[in-house]
């Protein structure tokens, strides 16, 4: 049997985003490469290399992102100290929206791409691929080989 949750994610999408600013791909078109707007990407690293992302983002990691927008955290990071304007981004928008919120709730000033990088790529806006990993050393060496 499936547990009920008290609240689904669905709801705390739609509950963040009555709370948030929102904007659409399309929309951040217009301003992503303006200097005083980091776009902040808070997808997983290997969303980042299978797909690519926004050029010129700034990728923080979900899991990381409040530590590192906190001054007093051992963990942040000055690029939030700048005075610019914050966009988040996920996939879809429900994870920027969340991430949004809860940056709000730190009196942390945010704003969210509401169609995330899929409505990125559906508006045909320039992506930019992470550079090849080389590929891993096939020959290690062992103890008994010559150094």
């Amino acid at each position: 049997m499936t547990k009920k949750l008290a609240t689904s994610v669905a709801e705390m999408v739609v509950q963040a985003k009555s709370r948030i600013k929102e904007v659409t791909a399309r929309e951040a078109l217009g301003f992503y490469q303006d200097e005083n707007v980091v776009i902040v990407d808070i997808r997983d690293v290997r969303e980042r290399q299978k797909l690519g992302f926004i050029p010129g983002s700034f990728h923080a990691p979900r899991g990381m992102l409040e530590f590192w927008v906190d001054p007093q955290s051992p963990y942040f990071k000055e690029i939030f100290g700048q005075d610019k304007r914050f966009v988040l981004h996920c996939a879809s928008g429900w994870r920027s929206a969340l991430s949004a919120e809860t940056l709000l709730d730190m009196g942390f000033e945010v704003e969210h791409i509401a169609d995330g990088f899929s409505g990125w790529l559906a508006a045909e806006a320039p992506v930019e691929m992470p550079a090849p990993r080389p590929p891993k050393d096939q020959t290690k060496k062992t103890d008994d080989q010559d150094g």
